[in-house]
């Protein structure tokens, strides 16, 4: 019996629920794709639209590892990826690879993604612009702070005024 419930991963990103869903919408799109008949005027499709999905997943992947700057770069390609799948889902639609149902949860999962991401950088936004304040904020207070030294007996001492 398996349960919802995991440890802390010691991939911090298999702990992200976006990663999660990214997974999940990677997993459907090859699932769907597979049942679909293939020609060699779609398989070039396929074989594109899989790798954008894997995009979405490996910059989300690649970018918790990094710095919070470079993180929200990161997020903000796997945005462009999720935009390059939106192209492939009509596409596919246009092609029938895709029925009307496959293309309309395509785009809500795609949406979905699309909404989650843009939180996440939000929020990484707002941290790394507290952090920026909370640094400016000291460089003042260490302008302010005006350290003399003395010199008795030998020793030297520092004092802040």
């Amino acid at each position: 019996m398996e349960t919802k419930e995991r440890n802390a991963s010691f991939f911090r990103f298999e702990d992200l629920r976006i990663y999660d869903k990214a997974v999940d919408y990677s997993s459907w799109v090859a699932k769907t794709l597979n049942g679909a008949a293939t020609t060699t005027s779609n398989s070039t499709l396929k074989d594109a639209f899989l790798k954008g999905t894997l995009a979405i997943c490996v910059n989300i992947a690649e970018g918790s590892y990094r710095s919070k700057t470079q993180f929200e770069v990161y997020l903000k390609v796997a945005k462009s990826a999720i935009r390059e799948c939106t192209v492939y889902t009509s596409v596919a639609h246009k092609l029938e690879i895709f029925t009307d149902d496959d293309y309309e949860k395509s785009r809500e999962l795609l949406m979905e993604l699309t909404r989650m991401l843009g939180a996440l950088i939000v929020s990484l936004q707002r941290n790394v612009g507290r952090r920026k304040e909370n640094q400016s904020s000291e460089a003042v207070q260490d302008e302010e702070t005006e350290t003399t030294s003395i010199d008795v007996d030998d020793e030297s001492f520092n004092l802040d005024f």
